[in-house]
Formats: structure tokens, C-alpha cells, sequence
């Protein structure tokens, strides 16, 4: 569906993508993850054809199949880039146009979407009116009018709150089982968790390309969570059989090898200062674990 070869963009002196191999099957939900700066969405661009790279290449193929009845793709940018003195149905209908598409075909597909994305009774509202949540509704629904077979999303929910983000992702869900492929970038990790396969990025590079419950498997420490009475985010850091440690709400989530010998120098560390321990146990890592190994391996 998409494969890139080799791909680089430079910006002056700053590499935004560095030589992206990278390949998205027909039916996947493909999601690309990295912080900001990453070069995600430089790497949609090229990909959606809006900057043209400085070398390398990209194939997007199309199931003849699938390219019988419907677009080419869709794309839904990361800025809201809609018309906000335009009403929701006037907004659809310029989009529609620009496919070529019949008034009568705009107001059937429009209806048949805006049922999915529960934005049916806003027809009339101007889109300025809308909530943060129901934009991104609407910007999917311009980019779902002409019912492409392959759907491209720049971070489609940043800045979003998390009942309307849980919302947009069970529409991506319903759309990938009725045989629409996705590519996504998010920069949260419980997004992560749900594409089918995951991209990480970092520094303009492709770092790692698995399913999400691959890249957990081969993630190279153990975490031991940690709850105790501080919160001292650096408690744990001067340990030598400590690797890294992030503070989660109330949690430590501390990297080790050797789990005993952790465990051991983390009971000291806590009695010496007259810490309390309240629970100490081994748990799987979670994607924003892995990522930060990632990251850090990217830096080193």
C-alpha cells in the first residue's frame, strides 16, 4: 500500500527525515510514534506528495480491488485547516466538490458519515462553533467524502480531550474493519497500543518497526514498579543497578537488569533515609517504556 525507500528530507543544516525505509501493508493500522521534532509529519507530507524529498522514494499502490469504486486516499492534516465561517455541510460540500463529486453523491455520503462520527445533528452549526473534538470530526469526515482506500492522519487528535480521543479512535476502528488501511501519527502511547504496527521515530530516523506486543517482547530490562512514601523523582538515579527511572502519579517505574540486585539496593536506599515502602513488584513494560529505550538508544 505504502512503501518508502531510502527516503531524506533536509531543511538547510536539520535533517528532518534521514533515510526512512519504511512499508505499510494493505488493512493496517499503521501508527507513527516519536516526539515532537521526530519528523513525522515531514514524513506524511512526502508521503501525501505536499514536500517532495530530496532522495530517495515512495510507492503507494492501490488493490485494484479496492481502487474500482472509491479515492485514491485521504488525508486529514495536523492543524485544523477548515473553514470556520462555514457551516459543517458547507465545509463537506466544498471538499466533495473538489473530487468532482455530484451534489446528490456529497449529501449521501456526508449523511452516511456524519452518522459514524455522531456529528448528524451539527449540520448547520459553523465550524468555529464546534468543539475541539467534533473539528477533528469534521476535518475526518472532509477527508472520508471521497471513501479513499487508504486514509493518512497527522496526530488527528492533539490537544484533544480523552472521551472525544476515545471516540475518534473507535471511528478509525470501525473504518479499518470495513477494509480501510490507516496511517497515523499520535504522540501518545496508549494510541500506540492500539495500531496494528508501530513506527518509532526519533532524530529523522526509523528507529524500530513491530506490533505493539513485538516491541514489548524485546524490550531489554526489566521495570520494577515502586510506591513509597516520597515522591523525590531522583531517589533511585545514583543506584548503579538502576539504569533509568521515571515517576508515574504515584509510581516509580525503575529500568533494571538484575532484579534482585535492584530490589536489594532500592530496600536500602529507602531505609536509610526512614522511607516507607509500600509495594514493590515486577510488571511488563508499557510502550512509553519502550519508547524511551528508543530514544535513548537513538541518542547514544
Amino acid at each position: 500500500m505504502i512503501k518508502t525507500e531510502s527516503l531524506c528530507k533536509r531543511f538547510g543544516a536539520l535533517t528532518a527525515v534521514d533515510r526512512v525505509s519504511l512499508h505499510v501493508e494493505a488493512g493496517d493500522i499503521f501508527g507513527l510514534v516519536g516526539p515532537d521534532g521526530a519528523g513525522k509529519t515531514t514524513l506524511i507530507r512526502m508521503i501525501c506528495g505536499l514536500i517532495t524529498p530530496d532522495s530517495g522514494s515512495i510507492d503507494l499502490r492501490i488493490p485494484r480491488q479496492l481502487a474500482s469504486d472509491k479515492g485514491f486516499f485521504g488525508y486529514m492534516p495536523q492543524k485544523f485547516s477548515l473553514y470556520g465561517d462555514l457551516t459543517v455541510m458547507e465545509n463537506i460540500s466544498f471538499f466533495g466538490s473538489m473530487y468532482g463529486l455530484s451534489r446528490e453523491v456529497i449529501r449521501q455520503r456526508a449523511d452516511q458519515i456524519l452518522q459514524i462520527t455522531n456529528l448528524i445533528n451539527f449540520k448547520q452549526s459553523y465550524a468555529d462553533n464546534l468543539s475541539g473534538g467534533m473539528k477533528q470530526k469534521l476535518a475526518l469526515t472532509c477527508a472520508l467524502i471521497s471513501r479513499p482506500a487508504l486514509l493518512v492522519l497527522d496526530e488527528p487528535t492533539f490537544g484533544v480531550d480523552p472521551e472525544s480521543r476515545k471516540e475518534f479512535w473507535k471511528i478509525l476502528y470501525r473504518l479499518n474493519r470495513e477494509g480501510m488501511t490507516i496511517l497515523v501519527s499520535t504522540p501518545y502511547m496508549d494510541e500506540a497500543e492500539l495500531c496494528k504496527k508501530v513506527g518509532f521515530m526519533n532524530n529523522g530516523k526509523l528507529a524500530a518497526v513491530e506490533t505493539p506486543k513485538q516491541l514489548k517482547a524485546n524490550y531489554p530490562y526489566r521495570i520494577l514498579e515502586v510506591k513509597a512514601t516520597t515522591r523525590e523523582p531522583e531517589i533511585f538515579n545514583h543506584l548503579e543497578e538502576v539504569i533509568d527511572t521515571n515517576f508515574y502519579g504515584d509510581k516509580y517505574h525503575v529500568v533494571v537488569t538484575d532484579r534482585t540486585r535492584a530490589e536489594e539496593a532500592i530496600l536500602a536506599t529507602l531505609s536509610r533515609q526512614g522511607i516507607q515502602l509500600l509495594s514493590l513488584q515486577e510488571i511488563p513494560p508499557s510502550m512509553e517504556d519502550v519508547f524511551v529505550a528508543l530514544a535513548e538508544l537513538e541518542v547514544m
